[in-house]
């Protein structure tokens, strides 16, 4: 199955009617061979002063004051466009090594995070120690961007928090998605692949556990599933999953495209326009998946 040309350009309309400018040049540059640079342009309207990102770029996060995993999220679009770029890069630097805790790492969320609308899990009694979430992906996409700290650059920062990611990968929630991403991402990236190596055969197993990867594509509440895991045939987790599981959740996609275009998300709107950001971020994320796999006619 395949997502027809007519309904490719329902979710287009959607797109264009619904979401973020942010989004909306995201799929131009997926789909209508649009500049990186006006992805960028659009990113650094979320960047602060301070370096980091705030603004809502992680839609359930009101703030407009800078918290760690915005900039998580920022790091995640200049890896989608391949931009490394300088100036977005340093000043995502300086805001990481202001921000790291005592030990290394960054908090899940910085408290300030309570004075504005958020989503209920995004509570925060306490932001002085550092979080595997979203420590471990920050760290792996700057591996990855090449953006580790350039040289003269006071890195102390940079060491004490990939050794607080190293200690924290042996105590994560092997039934968790969001800490195991956070492990995948640093493990396939950082520079010492011994370790690496030898870490990631614990996540492996993990990753092999019944339930880990929900492979029903019907399954109902906040799971995370096949197309979750793996997103594009590159995916690390993708070698865990079988050709007609990946083919049976791709299918399921395409018939959940909604009447108006667009694709829903698996959990609670703050408000209605919350639910159009999301929806608008998470219908690009579906067509790139669909774009990956082949499955737009």
């Amino acid at each position: 199955m395949k997502l027809t040309r007519t309904k490719f350009m329902k979710a287009r309309e959607f797109v264009y009617a619904n979401a973020r400018l942010l989004d909306r040049r995201r799929f131009a540059y997926q789909f209508e061979q649009g500049s990186a640079d006006f992805v960028l342009n659009a990113l650094r309207s979320y960047q602060n002063d301070d370096g980091g990102f705030g603004s809502a770029l992680e839609p359930d996060i009101r703030t407009p004051y800078s918290q760690p995993v915005a900039v998580e999220c920022a790091l995640a679009i200049l890896d989608e466009i391949g931009a490394a770029d300088p100036g977005i890069l340093r000043g995502i630097r300086k805001f990481l090594k202001d921000t790291e805790r005592d030990g290394g790492g960054f908090p899940r969320a910085k408290i300030d995070v309570n004075e504005y609308p958020h989503a209920p899990w995004w509570n925060t009694a306490d932001d002085s120690h550092g979080s595997l979430n979203p420590t471990g992906r920050i760290l792996g996409l700057l591996h990855k961007l090449k953006a580790e700290p350039l040289p003269g650059e006071e890195d102390a920062w940079f060491s004490r928090s990939t050794d607080f990611v190293w200690s924290r990968i042996p105590l994560a929630d092997p039934s968790d998605y969001h800490d195991l991403i956070q492990c995948i991402t640093f493990l396939e990236h950082v520079p010492n692949r011994r370790r690496a190596e030898a870490e990631l055969r614990k996540v492996d197993e993990w990753l092999q556990v019944p339930g880990t990867i929900e492979l029903d594509p019907n399954a109902s509440g906040y799971v995370h599933t096949v197309l979750d895991w793996a997103p594009s045939p590159d995916s690390y987790a993708r070698k865990w999953i079988s050709e007609e599981d990946i083919g049976r959740h791709l299918d399921v996609l395409i018939e959940r495209q909604q009447e108006d275009g667009g694709w829903d998300m698996n959990f609670s709107a703050l408000s209605g326009g919350n639910e159009a950001e999301w929806r608008g971020l998470v219908t690009v994320d579906r067509l790139v998946t669909l774009k990956a796999y082949g499955r737009l006619e």
